[in-house]
């Protein structure tokens, strides 16, 4: 299938990008790396009657490191993070559907796309990141937490564009691990761990990635705990999958996940 209509604009700037989102009003979206939006354009999905090009707009790229930080701008791609060496945050882009979508796809697209099992959420709301948002009234940052509002919804306004993540630097003794029915689908759940700080987020299991964590003692070992993850979601049966079946993954994915962490 083919896209409806649209007009094509292109932003050199983030200021640019945002005045042209107040300009053209609720009826434009931005378009980076594509592999969510064009796919739901594709499909009748999503019809914007505009699209604004960030695509060249190099101060959105790179990652910056410094004590204590990580600030990775919107443009950069999964496979930049995924050679980068930054622990968790690039163990996690094998994940990501295959490699040109690595190649291609956005970090800001997908924390933009907020799809509730995607890895990207997963960890930002691990590590309650900070997402930083440029609109017509300036800067400001939004915490994870307080990012994901429902399905494929956000506290991102319709005129404000996403510049970047700031994640904490991942602890050592972080891991994420999903499953789908095959390699490169969406996940049907997906688990990520971060022992230190004893995290557990979910994704699958609801509208936005669920954060289950602070609910055992340090001394009940993995599997207790990943039982116990799994035991206090309320889950019900889907076509094509039962809550039954939907629970058992998430009970064998987190213990997987406290090993994979555990073991560095």
């Amino acid at each position: 299938m083919k896209p409806a209509a649209f007009e094509y604009h292109r932003a050199r700037t983030p200021a640019g990008a945002v005045g042209l989102l107040t300009e053209l009003g609720d009826d434009a979206k931005i378009i980076a790396g594509g592999q969510s939006l064009v796919a739901m354009m594709n499909f009748r999905l999503a019809r914007p009657e505009h699209l604004v090009d960030i695509t060249h707009v190099d101060s959105l790229r790179g990652i910056a490191v410094s004590e204590g930080e990580i600030r990775i701008g919107a443009l950069t791609t999964h496979r930049e993070v995924e050679k980068a060496g930054l622990g968790v945050l690039s163990a996690a882009m094998r994940w990501v559907g295959h490699l040109p979508i690595r190649t291609r796809g956005t970090v800001g697209g997908s924390i933009a796309h907020a799809d509730a099992t995607a890895e990207w959420c997963l960890l930002a709301v691990l590590f309650d990141a900070r997402i930083v948002v440029e609109g017509p009234s300036g800067v400001r940052e939004i915490r994870a937490s307080e990012f994901f509002l429902g399905p494929f919804t956000t506290a991102l306004g319709p005129d404000e564009l996403i510049t970047a993540l700031v994640f904490p630097s991942p602890p050592p003794r972080a891991a994420l691990t999903e499953y789908a029915d095959r390699r490169g689908d969406f996940a049907l759940v997906a688990a990520a761990v971060d022992l230190d700080a004893d995290r557990v987020v979910l994704g699958g299991v609801g509208a936005v990635p669920t954060l289950v964590s602070g609910k055992w003692c340090s001394g009940t070992t993995y599997r207790a705990r990943a039982a116990a993850a799994a035991g206090s979601l309320e889950l019900r049966d889907e076509p094509g999958i039962s809550a039954h079946y939907r629970r058992g993954l998430v009970r064998t994915l987190v213990e997987r996940a406290y090993e994979e962490a555990a073991n560095g």
